[in-house]
């Protein structure tokens, strides 16, 4: 598999993980995560310092969506990463932040990712512990 075909499958099994999320929550627009998947896909290949094995590690670069519509790219994206989930303490659970029973169940009642917006959830990925809504 060449370097560009692998690029195409990673970047259309993101926008897939985000259409069949947005289809079940029977919520959502799709084409905020459809067309920046490519760019999503490039920003989290080739520039962060980041290790999703180790979220909370300083000095690491963030990651920032506006809220709503591309919430489901951010949701995927930690997903497809593998980041693993921390407790409020900053340690490391061992688990992942995103599983995809979560992906399932976004956007329904009792879902951890039932709000509309960037995660807020200090159990989730420290990646994204610090931004909320403008809402909030």
């Amino acid at each position: 598999m060449s370097n560009n075909d692998l690029e195409s499958l990673s970047v259309n099994t993101i926008r897939t993980l985000c259409m069949d999320t947005l289809q079940a929550a029977d919520s959502g627009r799709p084409g905020t995560p459809m067309g920046i998947a490519p760019v999503a896909y490039t920003l989290w290949q080739r520039f962060p310092r980041f290790d999703p094995a180790d979220p909370i590690r300083p000095n690491r670069d963030r990651f920032v969506l506006w809220q709503g519509h591309a919430s489901v790219l951010l949701w995927s994206l930690l997903h497809l990463a593998g980041v693993q989930a921390v407790d409020p303490d900053h340690e490391a659970l061992g688990r992942p932040a995103v599983t995809p029973d979560d992906l399932r169940t976004f956007r329904q009642l009792g879902s951890l990712l039932r709000a509309p917006g960037v995660p807020v959830d200090q159990r989730r990925a420290a990646l994204i512990r610090h931004y909320r809504t403008l809402k909030d």
